[in-house]
């Protein structure tokens, strides 16, 4: 081991004298690589004696460390280099006008729950909203949806997990904007008109399904509100939206919060495959509704001798699709930024019923 500080020595030039980070490398390898010079020197260790290896055990160490410490010395001037030369070719001159932005775009979504919300603000209706995350009671019993109807299965709606023994009531995310409108009601009883916007899931995926969408509902209470309130309100609210007056169909239908319960149709027409709403002889359904069943009213803790009112629902999805021609419900969900400069919504144009929406 006498040649161990030449060995020391001749290493450390090589290692300052490396012109880039691969001659470096190639360095490290050659000296305390796997069959580096150094590794192969304390592989000797095991042929020496117990009083040899006492001596050259520690200097091996020492030797491995010190060339360790160099390598790594010298990798950090060459990053500190590269860093100051970046720093050099690379300045901008915060004097100079701004390059040309492209304008950012609000997504039809956001642009039609603003519409709906302005035209049923304009029938002096207030915004609503509640957790996304409901209780199986809120979502479901509430609502006057028994436990063995199809909706409350695993396969139709997300449940949250839970422990193994907790007995708990179970939470969903929520499969519909309703639980707003009971949380309403216990908290600002009646009368009252609401909608509630917001975003619901279930468990479904196709051009017009998808696991997460957008609803708003409407609820209005009082003490003489029929049917004939609720076929206006939403004839007003139809013209109002397609800018235009649209005809409506209602058919007798069930839905477990509601009684009587009715399926709204729109006029339209089809053409070369495309729905133009407001003309022709078809009907394309747009929502359900109906006058809000005393069991949901009991729920709220409203007095149903007193009180009665109508409820509604429909797609915010589904009416950006039918009013602004979008055929695929999941391409509003791809984050595709050239869909969203192609469908979306000047920052400035916000929805007015008095300018038109």
């Amino acid at each position: 081991m006498t040649d161990l500080d030449t060995l020391r020595q001749s290493w450390l030039t090589r290692i300052a004298d490396a012109s880039d980070e691969a001659a470096l490398e190639e360095a490290r390898v050659a000296a305390i690589g796997k069959k580096g010079e150094v590794s192969l020197k304390m592989r000797e260790l095991g042929k020496m004696s117990p009083e040899e290896r006492q001596t050259a055990g520690p200097a091996l160490n020492a030797l491995k460390n010190e060339l360790t410490s160099a390598l790594a010395a010298r990798k950090e001037s060459f990053a500190n280099a590269a860093l100051e030369e970046r720093l050099r070719s690379e300045w901008m001159d915060v004097s100079l006008s701004p390059r040309p932005m492209r304008q950012g775009s609000i997504h039809p979504i956001s642009q039609v729950t603003e519409e709906v919300t302005a035209i049923f603000a304009d029938m002096g209706y207030s915004v609503a909203e509640g957790p996304q995350i409901e209780t199986d009671w809120y979502n479901f019993d509430a609502l006057n949806i028994p436990s063995h109807h199809p909706a409350r299965a695993e396969m139709d709606t997300f449940y949250t997990a839970r422990a193994e023994g907790d007995d708990r009531p179970p939470h969903v995310l929520r499969t519909h904007t309703s639980p707003v409108q009971i949380r309403h009601m216990q908290k600002h009883s009646a009368p009252c008109r609401i909608i509630a916007p917001g975003r619901v899931y279930r468990a479904d995926y196709d051009q017009t399904h998808t696991p997460m969408f957008h609803q708003v509902e409407g609820l209005a209470l009082g003490e003489d509100i029929s049917m004939a309130n609720l076929k206006w309100t939403l004839e007003e609210f139809f013209s109002a939206f397609f800018g235009r007056e649209v005809r409506t169909r209602f058919r007798a239908s069930h839905f477990p919060f509601t009684e009587p319960s009715a399926e709204v149709d729109i006029q339209c027409s089809w053409e070369n495959g495309q729905v133009r709403v407001g003309e022709g002889d078809s009907w394309l359904e747009v929502l359900g509704s109906g006058m809000v069943h005393p069991h949901v009213l009991k729920s709220g803790g409203i007095d149903t001798t007193k009180f009665q009112g109508f409820a509604f629902g429909m797609g915010i999805d589904r009416m950006a699709m039918l009013k602004y021609g979008i055929p695929d419900l999941r391409a509003f969900f791809d984050s595709d930024l050239r869909w969203l400069r192609h469908y979306g919504f000047s920052a400035l144009d916000r929805p007015m019923v008095q300018a038109g929406v």
